[in-house]
């Protein structure tokens, strides 16, 4: 039995990709494209929908044109609900988001009835490491001496993130801190709609430090502005002539991975034909040079996954986050 099933699923796959195939081809685009980022202009999911938008039409991998549209406010909270609620059935409409899509669905204090059930995700495109930063002229030289200032008097010590309490901006920093003793409940964290905001804030004198991501910050690296005293990633980022000097948290001492994908959506009743469309579509960018070269700039790593994959992976984060949500005591 074991081994008939096994060929009935293998025999099976085929005929699902020519049917995925045909659908494709029955559907495309017959007027404008819009692309939503449920953020305000300079962050992450901003670059994202822009850097897509160019690539399909730069390949003509999408013959529409496409639009970009900012939708900010309550960390990817007020756009996301919007597009699940009113562009569920229409398939002119894509939207990225990234790990906020799951905090803001499992934390105690979030207000996002959109989960990956009620919303269709269609691809993970890339994945993007937390960083923690100061401005260029700040006292603080390395992360040890920073968390050991918020150690000493967390009231000195004002965090900025372009996130609410609980989103992933937030975790960047908080798991930080707390594994070297600070009380979490003393730890002062400002938010706001988006890490540009935030980062105007920390350059303009209103925080001593900010959590970001490498895409958002690696710019104002290279220009001098912000110095970046931590990355969240496993190993140094060696292959980014930017941020391969950065130490990672762990090195400094402090036990925390993290990392922020972002990817596509589309409306859970869009037709079947147009999430197939789409589907071959976002293939297609991904493997494209341009695409992976984009990346490469931004200093974020290709990481597709199709709607399955993708799926099965928010499917995973759920779980794993409600776990570590609960041990802060921020879970629902």
């Amino acid at each position: 039995m074991k081994i008939w099933t096994r060929r009935y699923l293998i025999s099976a796959i085929p005929a699902l990709l020519v049917s995925t195939g045909a659908l494709a081809q029955d559907w495309a685009p017959n007027k404008q494209v819009t692309i939503v980022a449920p953020a305000g202009a300079g962050g992450g999911l901003d670059m994202v929908a822009r850097t897509m938008a160019k690539v399909f039409d730069a390949k003509k991998i999408v013959t529409q044109p496409i639009t970009v549209e900012n939708k900010p406010g309550g960390g990817q909270v007020t756009g996301t609900v919007e597009f699940a609620t009113k562009e569920a059935r229409n398939d002119h409409k894509l939207m990225i988001a990234s790990t906020p899509f799951i905090l803001n669905h499992i934390k105690r204090d979030g207000n996002s009835p959109i989960g990956p059930d009620q919303i269709h995700p269609l691809a993970m495109l890339q994945v993007d490491y937390g960083v923690i930063a100061v401005r260029a002229d700040s006292k603080f030289k390395n992360l040890k001496e920073l968390v050991d200032a918020v150690k000493a008097n967390p009231a000195n010590v004002q965090f900025l993130g372009g996130g609410a309490p609980g989103t992933w901006d937030h975790l960047n920093t908080i798991l930080v801190v707390r594994k070297a003793g600070v009380d979490t409940k003393a730890f002062k964290y400002n938010s706001y709609n988006n890490g540009g905001e935030a980062l105007t804030a920390l350059l303009g004198g209103h925080g001593e430090a900010m959590t970001s991501d490498v895409s958002s910050i690696k710019q104002y690296v290279q220009a001098g502005k912000v110095r970046v005293l931590g990355v969240s990633s496993a190993a140094r980022l060696t292959e980014d002539d930017v941020m391969k000097s950065v130490p990672t948290y762990k090195e400094q001492g402090f036990d925390v991975t993290t990392a922020n994908w972002r990817g596509v959506f589309v409306g859970k009743d869009v037709s079947p034909a147009a999430k197939a469309y789409w589907g071959k579509k976002v293939a297609e960018l991904v493997a494209t040079p341009e695409w992976k070269e984009e990346l490469k700039k931004q200093g974020v790593l290709n990481e597709y996954k199709d709607a399955k994959g993708f799926y099965a992976h928010l499917k995973e984060e759920l779980g794993d986050y409600t776990d570590s949500y609960k041990e802060l005591g921020m879970a629902k």
